[in-house]
């Protein structure tokens, strides 16, 4: 099955034509800026892929690297599914009997490796790929999984408009704000931030800026090991 397929749901053509405030240089100077910033990324850290995953290995039984269904893109006709990349963090068996549910502090499926790579975001390394393949950016929303997309739909005003024309993002003005969710009420301010960060594609010189801010957070979230 493709990673892409049509998604029952698709922006309205409303929702589509407010995104026409982005210009087309800053689409394109993204992409051009995600593609450079992910080749980037895999030279400068694939050293520590082998290692990073031997420890994981000798952790806890099960893979290194999953895979797991994402909600990407929204477009007017369809909307974009995706299989996102990460460095596994968790037991294998983390949801078995439970589902899709959030992550909370402190959680008993993180595994000791999973902990720290956690903490200085390397779990996220291998969506670098992703952002080659075009499923992703470096700066973006955080996709969701697909049953709990359709929960918070419901439960969250404007929550689906998050990804209207734009990819979810490795990386994001929510995601150093305010990390991981675990609640509705961390959705909610989500959204909030999402809609902030929207705005500021704009103008290129509010794109550059915020891109830029933000991915220099990260890198001092990475450093500092205050990820969670």
């Amino acid at each position: 099955m493709s990673d892409r397929k049509r998604g029952a749901a698709a922006v309205t053509a409303e929702q589509f034509l407010a995104l026409e405030y982005i210009p087309r240089s800053v689409l394109l100077a993204k992409r051009v800026t995600d593609i450079v910033v992910a080749l980037a990324g895999l030279v400068l850290t694939a050293p520590l892929w082998p290692l990073v995953a031997l420890a994981i290995r000798l952790d806890s039984p099960g893979p290194a690297i999953y895979r797991q269904l994402r909600v990407g893109r929204m477009l007017t006709d369809r909307t974009e599914l995706f299989m996102i990349l990460k460095f596994r963090s968790m037991r294998a068996d983390a949801e078995r009997g439970t589902g899709a549910v959030w992550a909370q502090r402190h959680d008993p499926r993180i595994t000791r490796v999973g902990a720290f790579i956690r903490r200085t975001r390397l779990d996220e390394l291998p969506q670098l790929i992703n952002v080659l393949r075009g499923d992703m950016a470096v700066v973006g929303p955080r996709p969701e999984r697909p049953a709990m997309y359709r929960r918070l739909e419901q439960a969250v005003p404007y929550f689906a408009d998050r990804t209207a024309g734009l990819r979810p993002g490795v990386t994001g003005l929510t995601q150093v704000v305010q990390g991981y969710d675990s609640s509705v009420e961390d959705v909610r301010r989500k959204v909030g931030l999402d809609a902030a960060y929207a705005m500021r594609l704009a103008s290129f010189r509010g794109w550059l800026a915020s891109d830029t801010a933000i991915m220099l957070r990260t890198l001092n979230v990475m450093a500092s090991g205050r990820g969670q």
